[in-house]
């Protein structure tokens, strides 16, 4: 279970993205994809197109950090693409439950979540 500080920023990337983006790849995504700045200290998730990958990057101040997750059976619920949005900034009590396998659409989901 992965636990962040209630004030770091979540950006979840909407868009799939290539699991075969590492640090570099996965930092331009954040710049030109989420138009957000890695070094600012926000979380930023990425997944891939079945929904059975996903990682996450994340500048702790000294260096960047990329966790990745893939899932053996079943897929991550995850918020639709729409043309309008490229992204979705949650609170980290959100992420933890989107990781944990909870659909936040269909959940009862309290403005508070979405950030």
């Amino acid at each position: 279970m992965l636990a962040f500080p209630g004030g770091v920023r979540i950006y979840v990337a909407v868009q799939p993205v290539d699991m075969r983006k590492q640090f570099n790849g996965l930092w331009t995504a954040a710049q030109e994809q989420l138009g957000e700045d890695p070094k600012s200290g926000a979380v930023f998730c990425f997944i891939n197109k079945d929904r059975t990958r996903l990682k996450l990057l994340y500048w702790d101040g000294t260096g960047v950090w990329v966790l990745a997750k893939r899932l053996e059976q079943g897929r991550f619920s995850w918020p639709k693409p729409s043309s309008d949005r490229k992204k979705l900034a949650l609170a980290p009590e959100a992420l933890a439950l989107l990781l944990g396998g909870i659909d936040l659409k269909q959940a009862s989901l309290k403005a508070w979540y979405e950030r």
